[in-house]
């Protein structure tokens, strides 16, 4: 089945369908990881988005549902230059294209995914279109540069979960109050790991009843889109600072921030993938990450008492943050990873020795 892909600047692409037939209109970005589809396409930060992998086969391993880090596709498309019907892997239950089938997502193949991603390093993120049932050019570009796009909105509580809930562990250290940005699966692992009871609340619980619970941390999680309009999270967090170790990650970390009054920046094509290499400050260690983010601290308006813990050796962006006093720290990358390396998954263990030495 044929399918167009149309960009906001005009540019349309042309392909094949697999997965499910239909039109969908979302963020336009590129994923330069070579394996961990699976993943990416369950991530609940990429909410919203059309995903382009620059890797050209994907697809060989097919679908294990142990894999997943949220119950379906986050993504709003998938764009590959060539899928594999055929999958190699004991685990695997479902191919890739069945996958999307059932999920209702638009996947597309025989592109040039090298010049869709080209477009986007150049001319930045853009809104852009997939349709098996319009096939117009015409018609479709004029629908993405119609579309409002995801800036300005608050994503997070849309995918946020409804209702708190536990994910406990036998013989626990310590209780950690997560705030739901959409958490990965992965990462409510990796504290569980680290001997913590995980209780997951919406994203606008306010900070008496984060409390009320009686939390030994406080972590802040992943989630979609532009952080600016977390008015209620920032103002949460604010009130939290000070009272219980706190750990964010990726938008967590930009809500942390935000907190610290610092400012936030939009990223010409933003971080994506599992080879974003970062530098450790104070050790001048070099980690490979995996990233997910459009959006980045400005670190000029940091205040003095915030430190820059690492930073991204591509760009310069800022990687880490740190407070001088107070048991608080973010990072933006993902160390949980998934998919990626697990160069900095001793940040979990970091937060288990913050919440120790706040326990006395």
């Amino acid at each position: 089945m044929e399918a167009l892909v149309a960009l906001s600047d005009g540019t349309v692409f042309s392909g094949t369908a697999f997965g499910a037939p239909g039109e969908s209109l979302g963020e336009m970005v590129f994923n330069t990881s070579m394996t961990g589809y699976q993943e990416i396409l369950t991530d609940p930060s990429y909410a919203g988005q059309i995903v382009c992998m620059t890797y050209p086969m994907i697809g060989n391993y097919g679908i294990t549902p142990k894999d997943e880090e949220s119950s379906r596709p986050q993504v709003r498309g998938f764009i590959v230059k060539e899928c594999s019907r055929i999958y190699n892997n004991w685990r695997a239950q479902q191919s890739l294209p069945d996958y999307l089938q059932y999920h209702s997502v638009i996947g597309i193949e025989g592109i040039d995914t090298r010049e869709l991603t080209r477009k986007v390093r150049i001319h930045g993120t853009m809104n852009a279109i997939l349709s098996t049932e319009d096939l117009d050019p015409d018609s479709l570009v004029k629908k993405a540069k119609d579309w409002e796009g995801l800036d300005g909105l608050d994503m997070a509580s849309q995918v946020s979960c409804q209702h708190a809930y536990t994910v406990n562990i036998d013989n626990p250290s310590y209780h950690v109050v997560a705030l739901d940005f959409v958490i990965k699966r992965n990462i409510i692992e990796c504290l569980n790991k680290i001997g913590c009871n995980v209780t997951v609340v919406p994203a606008k619980t306010t900070a008496n009843d984060i409390l009320a619970l009686n939390p030994d941390g406080i972590f802040l999680s992943n989630g979609p889109g532009d952080p600016r309009p977390l008015h209620y999270a920032v103002s949460t967090s604010k009130e939290l600072i000070g009272q219980k170790p706190i750990f964010g990650i990726c938008l967590g970390h930009e809500i942390l921030g935000l907190a610290f009054d610092a400012k936030i920046i939009r990223l010409k094509y933003g971080h994506r993938g599992a080879n974003q290499p970062i530098k450790d400050k104070a050790t001048g260690q070099i980690l490979i990450t995996s990233e997910n983010h459009g959006w980045a601290i400005d670190p000029r308006s940091l205040p003095n008492e915030v430190d820059v813990t690492r930073s991204n050796l591509n760009d310069g962006c800022v990687e880490g943050l740190a407070h001088k006093e107070l048991p608080v720290f973010s990072i933006q990358c993902h160390p949980e990873a998934s998919p990626g390396p697990h160069d900095s998954m001793h940040l979990f263990n970091h937060f288990a020795e913050l919440m120790k030495q706040h326990l006395g």
